[in-house]
């Protein structure tokens, strides 16, 4: 759990003995929003120390402790340090690389601090205390991780250390290296699958993931991206996390995270660097799928690999239609970004017709699961026209097909997701019609298909001829004021970075093509760009070597240069 909070830490850097030395007592602040009696304040003491940590503990918790559960506490604490010093923390930067080292504070140790927070949450990060006191005024000037001391006998300790240690690090490897936040939801969702890939999550019963897959299947409309900071959040990440990395391995977390940029433009750069053709998107679809089905015989893509999720299965929202005459069904709906919506549809006899119609000017994908009267599934997706509307239809629903599922979902925000997200509408009909009656409606909706991608046509040629001509609309750059990285494409922003590092001459950008797509290219030259001027780009950040992330620094000289 990652969030910007305010702590002081006050006193002295000190070492101490692997045992109790409560003479080396330290105040620190904490967050009162995750304390379990909003204190602001606790005195925490240094317990004992590994090879990679400092254990401190609250003097308050340790007090209220008996001699039974003392001595529980300090096997407990010995075990759960050579775990972090043994599996977590090595494996865990040799994952992901390290967190800022030796610090702000110039030791190599990091401080883990267990104290009583409120029982909803296993711990916390606050990237605050990363920063001096003349920025943030109470930070502890620490690099730092805080833990829930009333899970210290819990097998879920380790997994909740593990999960904190990612926070730890990602700050390192983006904050520190870029000059960016990730994105709250990715950076939890790598931080959700660390007791997965250390091996927590084996023994299904009691682990991460199974309560994950209980908090999922109990509220699986929940948007992946928006982030809440509640229970359903995390259930929905995980497991999309999970089928990311059964379908496309872990270096998709890895190089996204070492990557100039955040969200999703940085996954989806992951993925055209291990050589995959799928995007984003594409995945999400499948994993709504998946999530659905899990079946592999559809298909690899359309199930989970990790034997745990074998059986894991969401119910749709059930629709019945009556046995008999025609009838329809309408109801409207909304819907956030990258959110899976279920929809089931049994009964009736006859043609089915499906209508759908999503509120325009955002993107929609709808894809749809045919089941037969033998149990068989076929995967179909609806064909959205530019007012993001679509109709199927299904003779023989009622005998020789039992059901369908439709699986819309919202696909248009890429970036930005760091507050509340707003409900876009989508309408879908299911009726029982006439045969006849459907056929020729279908015929009338292929045929002005049809002459929508006639036109469609004649709007590229025109395109086409205008590029060709040399007659093709400019593009007005005025000031850069927004981060560009890897990934983007069709930006106009994109165009005139690429027009600028043509100016710069071939030693920048000797390609000098004017696409819009930040690609390799531009991501060589934006290199040399920065190298060029490294006083003023890179050094201020404390880096040797160009990133090809377009961030404050490298816009700030841009815009100089252009005199903007």
């Amino acid at each position: 759990m990652s969030k910007k909070i305010k702590i002081i830490f006050l006193g002295l850097t000190f070492l101490a003995a692997p045992f109790i030395a409560r003479a080396t007592i330290i105040d620190f602040n904490v967050d009162p929003s995750y304390d379990y009696s909003d204190r602001t304040k606790i005195t925490a003491f240094l317990y004992q120390f590994g090879t990679n940590a400092y254990f401190y503990v609250e003097d308050g918790f340790y007090q209220s402790l008996n001699d039974e559960e003392k001595k529980r506490f300090a096997e407990n604490m010995k075990n759960l340090s050579q775990e972090f010093d043994n599996a977590i923390y090595p494996q865990l930067t040799k994952f992901l690389g390290s967190e800022w080292t030796p610090g702000i504070d110039g030791d190599r140790r990091i401080i883990v601090l267990l104290s009583r927070i409120k029982m909803d949450s296993g711990g916390y990060f606050n990237p605050g205390d990363e920063y001096p006191k003349i920025q943030i005024p109470t930070s502890n000037e620490k690099e730092m991780i805080y833990l829930n001391a009333n899970y210290i006998e819990s097998p879920l300790a380790k997994s909740y250390l593990a999960h904190e240690l990612v926070h730890l690090i990602t700050f390192n490897q983006k904050n520190k290296t870029y000059g960016i936040s990730e994105e709250i939801w990715l950076n939890e969702g790598r931080a959700e699958y660390v007791p997965t890939l250390l091996g927590y999550d084996n023994n299904f019963e009691g682990s991460n993931l199974q309560n994950r897959v209980r908090t999922f299947v109990q509220g699986p409309n929940d948007s992946l991206t928006e982030w809440k900071n509640e229970s359903p959040d995390y259930g929905v990440l995980n497991i999309f996390i999970q089928y990311l990395v059964d379908h496309y391995g872990t270096k998709i977390l890895t190089d996204s995270l070492h990557f100039g940029g955040t969200g999703i433009p940085s996954l989806n750069a992951a993925l055209i660097k291990n050589g995959y053709s799928e995007d984003f998107s594409q995945i999400f679809s499948n994993w709504t799928i998946a999530v659905s089905l899990n079946d592999c015989n559809m298909g690899m893509k359309y199930c989970f690999l990790n034997p745990n999720l074998k059986n894991l299965k969401i119910l749709p929202q059930l629709n019945y239609l009556p046995l008999a005459g025609e009838s329809t069904l309408t109801v409207v709906n909304y819907t956030k970004d990258w959110t899976g919506n279920w929809v089931k549809f049994i009964g009736g006899q006859g043609m089915l017709k499906i209508e759908f119609i999503g509120e325009q000017k955002v993107n929609f994908e709808v894809p749809y699961l045919i089941q037969d009267s033998a149990g068989n599934y076929s995967i179909n997706f609806l064909k959205l026209d530019n007012s993001q509307g679509g109709t199927v239809y299904i003779s023989n629903f009622g005998k020789k097909y039992n059901s369908l599922i439709m699986i819309p979902s919202l696909q248009n925000k890429l970036l930005g997701f760091d507050g509340i997200e707003p409900f876009y509408k989508f309408i879908w009909s299911a009726s029982i019609v006439n045969e006849n009656s459907g056929e020729e409606e279908l015929i009338n909706n292929l045929l002005a298909q049809i002459e929508f991608l006639k036109a469609e046509i004649l709007k590229v040629q025109a395109q086409i001829n205008a590029i060709l001509t040399g007659k093709g609309q400019s593009v007005s750059c005025q000031r850069f004021e927004n981060n560009l990285y890897y990934g983007l494409k069709n930006s106009s922003e994109v165009r005139c970075l690429q027009e600028f590092l043509k100016n710069q001459g071939t030693g920048i950008y000797p390609e000098g093509s004017i696409t819009g797509n930040f690609l390799t290219a531009t991501r060589t030259a934006v290199i040399r760009f920065q190298e060029k001027y490294k006083e003023e780009i890179l050094i201020p950040l404390g880096l040797g070597e160009g990133t090809g992330f377009v961030g404050p620094t490298t816009r700030a000289k841009i815009n100089q240069l252009s005199g903007k």
